[in-house]
């Protein structure tokens, strides 16, 4: 597998910081080459028009015209000056999307995208969304929270438990839920009413145990071994909550794959008494127009973004929901489960980051177009395989809960590495073509032999 970004410690080592946690919120803007950027949490991912408009609104009025997804489902705004803080946050209070300034960066949740929308039968975790976010606002010991720690709310489908989530709720049926935080196997099993109440108290439960390890650790992750949080110590913080609860010993994760682009029909399928539909698209790199933005918000008021920075756009009739795909398919949105940009990721980049080395983006793009032709929405026979494009050794952006085909820029070129291949070091872009269609095509193979 590719090399991992060094995100954590050891578990037998405590984590030592000299600084505090720098994660960029919409408050706390983070200074780049191209501006400042601002990085807007949107719980669940689940936004309305009329946010959705006043954030675009401020993209092009503050900044490069863009809104950028990220690997949480939140949005971002590049290319800010340094003095409209005050101006962004006004806009994002009238949008509803800082409910509680103390707290805007711990806000860090995800859910299953298709959760209530898809024929599976699952449980919907939607409401657990606002829920979660609503308590968490609302305790003062949160606030302590990283910015990057984060909840995963999944409806049984697996997708976003692979997310490597600090704290973890799974949907086992309507009425029950699982709760852990570092081992599926070391769960906790709660009545689903009381999901959002036991997420938060696990999430508290971190927040002393890094006290007592006198840690500066972020992620659940980080804690050392004598400090893991364990699911006696939660069952007993739960029943203290008024929250009945009992371990679940070796209980496997659910685990599932992010949604497919195309048409998802609805629960009771294209030619029930609703005949609703949902749209599941993805944004090339990662990164959207402000008209693309408008017009899927437009669609029928309200969408969701996922970890996979894509869309889906709910409630659609589904005798027109084949249209509205097309629409999309034009406006460069990538709508096709084999279209070679779908597993296509990629960092900022240069201009945008002083640390990386390369233009990764329009590396990519070049090397995507070079194989298959200009339209991201193009179908190809691809290797699902995702390539991930990192300007430095950080490797920012890189898919979770999956291995990939990582290219990382060097002063000598680019490195290549994929699993079960040796490393190909100082490759130049005029040859990544072929080495990419490789090491993917090589991979698919070796996959599919086991």
């Amino acid at each position: 597998m590719p090399p991992q970004p060094p995100s954590a410690a050891s578990r037998d080592e405590p984590v030592i910081r000299d600084r505090g946690d720098a994660c960029p919120g919409a408050l706390r803007l983070h200074a780049a080459d191209d501006g400042y950027l601002a990085r807007v949490r949107i719980p669940g991912g689940m936004l309305d028009e009329g946010a959705a408009r006043l954030l675009a609104d401020a993209a092009d009025r503050l900044g490069d015209g863009h809104i950028d997804l990220t690997s949480r489902g939140n949005a971002q705004l590049r290319g800010l000056g340094a003095s409209c803080g005050g101006e962004l946050q006004a806009v994002l209070v009238r949008a509803g999307l800082l409910p509680a300034p103390t707290h805007e960066r711990v806000r860090n949740i995800v859910a299953s995208p298709l959760t209530g929308l898809d024929r599976r039968g699952l449980p919907d975790v939607a409401p657990w969304v606002g829920e979660l976010d609503r308590l968490l606002c609302a305790s003062a010991p949160a606030a302590e929270l990283s910015g990057r720690f984060l909840f995963a709310l999944d409806d049984g489908r697996g997708d976003v438990t692979s997310l490597a989530a600090d704290v973890n709720l799974a949907a086992r049926d309507a009425d029950r839920a699982l709760l852990w935080t570092a081992d599926p196997a070391d769960a906790v099993l709660v009545a689903t009413a009381d999901a959002p109440r036991a997420a938060r108290v696990a999430a508290e439960y971190f927040l002393d145990a890094v006290r007592e390890a006198g840690t500066r650790a972020w992620r659940v992750c980080e804690l050392p071994a004598e400090q893991a949080l364990r699911s006696a110590e939660l069952t007993a913080r739960l029943a203290a909550a008024g929250i009945e609860a009992r371990a679940v010993r070796d209980t496997a994760a659910p685990h599932g794959r992010a949604p497919e682009p195309g048409v998802v029909d609805g629960p009771d399928g294209p030619d029930g008494p609703h005949g609703t539909a949902a749209l599941s698209v993805l944004a090339p790199l990662g990164r959207l127009t402000t008209a693309q933005w408008r017009r899927l918000a437009g669609l029928t008021g309200r969408f969701r973004l996922t970890p996979w920075r894509g869309i889906v756009v709910p409630g659609l009739p589904a005798g027109t929901a084949a249209d509205a795909l097309a629409v999309l398919a034009d406006a460069g949105l990538i709508t096709a489960p084999d279209s070679p940009w779908r597993s296509v990721t990629a960092c900022t980049g240069r201009p945008g980051c002083a640390k990386s080395l390369a233009d990764v983006r329009a590396d990519a793009q070049a090397v995507v177009e070079r194989a298959t032709g200009p339209s991201p929405s193009s179908s190809s026979r691809g290797c699902p395989m995702p390539v991930h494009w990192s300007g430095c050794e950080r490797r920012c952006g890189h898919p979770r809960g999956t291995a990939w085909v990582d290219v990382v820029a060097t002063s000598a070129g680019y490195d290549l590495s994929a699993p079960g291949r040796t490393p190909r070091r100082g490759v130049q872009t005029s040859e990544l073509p072929a080495a990419l269609a490789d090491a993917r095509r090589t991979t698919s193979h070796d996959a599919a032999k086991k």
